[in-house]
């Protein structure tokens, strides 16, 4: 692009503009020439900062031109962002660069060769309940027993399989077990349909993808081609696909830059896989071609007691590229710890520390309060509405899972993509239109037979076999509706015209108005928001030929984190999964107990290391204040547990901490009675490790001895399978198979024969 510039002092300047502000590690990794380029960012240290930077360089450099770039994002908004940024660093539009989602890029790129794979270029994408619906109709074709074998288990391996890359036939070589064997029965089948239904699933977009470039030499050289540089972020959550894909995209050249964080990598559970990141340079770095590493550890975002907590709980992973983050904020206030009575004291005191701040003038927009499980918020969201305290859920229902607005869109599905049998199975009869599942099955049944759509056996019911005449007639008038939609399908018509014609005129917003109920009003709403949605994707898609492909796509693409709003009135509550990649200035991470963070899963299934990770990823959300909370006691599926400190909470040197009411339940261990708190209160900065060490031997077990049998109030009937410093008793119990740590002194244990 010469006439961008026009001559060497002017591009020096330019660069040197560029490059103005950053950090040494940050100029480093954006000055990076040609072959494989990690980057490990730190929480905080400015990686979209540097992934912009990087991009307008090698534009303004002329080592690429904006259509030779490959930058792939894990959501819609940070992709939104990028894009935004960029065209402000280079002063023009960046409409030709590939800024997108792995599954946006492959889409798009599957559009151009889908009949290479059987499809046609007008496939429809299945999101997640999509698939469940379409695997539970192949586990009904094959008589499967669905309380037995439920669609969203046996969607869950067919996922993890194509994540793996691992087709139906190589599923059903590999698999042992009759439910490994139902699944790639079911798998078989699912693949079939998809393929006569034109259809891919979310996974597919990933797999057939690496299918095309591993199997069409041609393709795989057209887009080494094309892309001459690949910018990755947040790496390390690829999964193996994704890692194929760059592998095959990237080519020899090997331009790509990849970056992220292994003490981030939370998503195993998803399919990502940690090692990606940790042998990218043994993965990318051969032929000669070495890779080059740069760290950014330098925070902008926390203080420096934060940090330094941070980065002594990750220092206990043993699988770690090491790095230290450290920050020229300053030490700001020590990370507080408080022990609550139980999971209503500790609500109580988040909310209580909430409305104080909102009294020191602090908005409400500032605070998050971080949960391992979804269910852990339930007493806090009480206390928050008894309190009229305002808030607001991240990854509640999310506002396309509802069902009246997949519903519209499975009405736009089909007039896209007249051989989808499953948007034509919800919509036929919804609203109520006399269309029964007897007279719907004989139409599907007698499509797969004659080998046409479902469209197509529904447009001559007439010819369907044992189709009554009211049926007949129902079935007409629906097809009558469709025929005139997809007439303006046809014309091309904007998408919220499309959506409005599509929302009266089949009966759907009528049927809603005439049940009368705020339900009905509310979804009413939800449509009226999506009619909205429509309106502003014809602003911006002005002049798209296929308006309603385009549309469908970027509808099916959205993710969770595109539907967070920044509400300035608002106290924002989260998992600490949907917390990765956001900060807030004051944080609450609540439940900081043994078998709820870490959980108890984590401690039969090897994955602590992940759960250390993710209690990193939360203390570095953190910008200026850090409170963890634990209880000694919590409702666990409706009994009352009784427990012990998270082991992340000794993990946190004494130096950077201000512990309260921290050492209830072991005053009395350490020698001070009622009293013990205010006896020791030097020592309340003591880890909690030193605690359990320094516990007197007698206390272990409190009386209880190894193979006793005991009996709980609540679990009923164990075995003492060991005990520990602190009076603290590990018992199996016969009900469940589970293992628990209790405090003997407290729980309601007696001791049996």
């Amino acid at each position: 692009m010469p006439s961008e510039v026009p001559s060497k002092a002017g591009s020096d300047q330019r660069v040197a503009d560029l490059l103005e502000g950053l950090n040494p590690p940050q100029r480093d990794a954006v000055l990076h020439g040609d072959g494989p380029l990690l980057i490990l960012a730190g929480a905080g240290s400015g990686k979209t900062r540097v992934l912009t930077h990087r991009v307008a360089y090698l534009i303004h450099t002329q080592r690429a031109r904006a259509g030779e770039i490959l930058a792939i994002t894990f959501t819609n908004k940070a992709a939104a962002e990028m894009r935004e940024r960029v065209g402000l660093l280079l002063g023009h539009s960046t409409r030709a660069m590939w800024v997108m989602t792995f599954h946006s890029a492959c889409a798009r790129m599957l559009r151009q060769h889908a009949e290479r794979l059987g499809y046609t270029n007008r496939f429809t994408i299945y999101d997640a309940s999509d698939s469940r619906r379409l695997v539970k109709r192949c586990l009904d074709q094959l008589d499967v027993d669905p309380k037995r074998f439920t669609p969203g288990a046996v969607a869950h391996q067919i996922s993890d399989a194509k994540n793996k890359l691992r087709s139906a036939e190589d599923y059903g070589q590999m698999v042992d077990g009759y439910f490994e064997r139902t699944v790639a029965d079911a798998y078989k089948l699912y693949e079939s349909e998809l393929v006569r239904m034109n259809a891919m699933d979310f996974d597919d977009l990933l797999f057939r993808m690496v299918n095309l470039l591993e199997l069409f030499p041609e393709v795989r050289a057209r887009y080494n081609e094309t892309f001459r540089h690949v910018l990755v972020d947040e790496y390390q959550d690829t999964n193996h696909a994704q890692y194929r894909l760059l592998q095959l995209i990237a080519g020899e050249h090997k331009n790509l830059a990849v970056v992220g964080d292994d003490a981030q990598s939370v998503y195993s559970f998803r399919g990502a896989d940690i090692r990606n990141i940790l042998d990218f340079q043994d993965d990318f770095g051969r032929a000669g071609i070495p890779v080059a590493v740069v760290k950014l550890e330098q925070n902008y975002r926390s203080t420096q007691t934060i940090l330094d907590a941070s980065n002594a709980v990750i220092a206990h992973n043993r699988a770690q590229m090491h790095k230290t983050l450290w920050t020229d904020q300053g030490a700001g206030d020590p990370v507080m710890i408080r022990e609550l009575d139980d999971e209503h004291a500790e609500a109580r005191y988040v909310l209580g520390e909430v409305q104080r701040l909102r009294d020191e003038g602090v908005s409400l927009a500032e605070i998050a309060c971080l949960y391992r499980t979804n269910a852990q918020s339930r007493v806090l969201q009480d206390a928050l509405v008894r309190a009229d305290v305002p808030f607001q859920i991240i990854g509640g229902t999310k506002f396309y899972e509802r069902s009246e607005v997949k519903d519209a869109l499975s009405y736009l599905t089909l007039l896209a993509n007249p051989a989808d049998a499953i948007s034509f199975t919800r919509i036929a009869n919804s609203p109520k239109r006399g269309i029964g599942q007897t007279s719907l099955s004989r139409v599907l049944a007698h499509a797969e037979a004659m080998g046409i759509s479902t469209w197509e056996a529904a447009s001559d019911p007439a010819g369907v076999p044992g189709l009554g005449t009211a049926a007949v007639r129902s079935f007409d008038r629906f097809m009558s509706v469709m025929e005139g939609l997809r007439e303006r399908v046809a014309d091309n018509v904007p998408m919220g015209d499309l959506l409005e014609a599509v929302l009266h005129e089949s009966g759907y917003l009528d049927a809603l108005q005439a049940e009368r109920t705020i339900e009905a009003q509310g979804r009413i709403e939800n449509l009226e928001q999506l009619v909205e949605v429509a309106r502003e994707f014809d602003g911006t898609h002005r002049a798209e030929e296929d308006r309603l492909d385009v549309f469908l796509q970027e509808t099916a693409l959205r993710s969770d984190t595109d539907t967070r709003v920044d509400d300035g009135g608002m106290v924002t509550l989260m998992t600490l999964h949907n917390a990765k990649g956001l900060e807030y200035p004051i944080i609450f991470m609540i439940g900081m107990e043994e078998g709820v963070f870490p959980h108890s899963r984590s401690l039969d299934e090897g994955t602590l290391e992940e759960e250390r990770r993710l209690c990193y990823v939360g203390m570095t959300r953190a910008m200026r204040s850090l409170t963890l909370t634990h209880a000694r006691q919590r409702n666990v599926f409706g009994s009352r547990a009784y427990g012990l400190p998270s082991r992340f909470l000794s993990e946190i040197p004494a130096e950077f901490v201000d512990r309260q009411g921290a050492l209830g339940s072991w005053a009395h261990h350490l020698g001070g009675g009622a009293s013990g708190d205010r006896a020791i209160r030097p020592r309340a900065s003591a880890s909690w490790a030193s605690m359990r060490s320094e516990a007197p031997e007698p206390a272990a077990g409190a009386g209880f001895r190894l193979g006793d049998d005991v009996l709980h109030a609540a679990f009923g009937e164990g075995v003492v399978t060991g005990t520990e410093p602190g009076g603290v008793v590990v018992i199996r119990f016969a009900r469940d198979g589970s293992e628990r740590k209790l405090m003997a002194e407290y729980a309601p244990l007696e001791r049996r024969g």
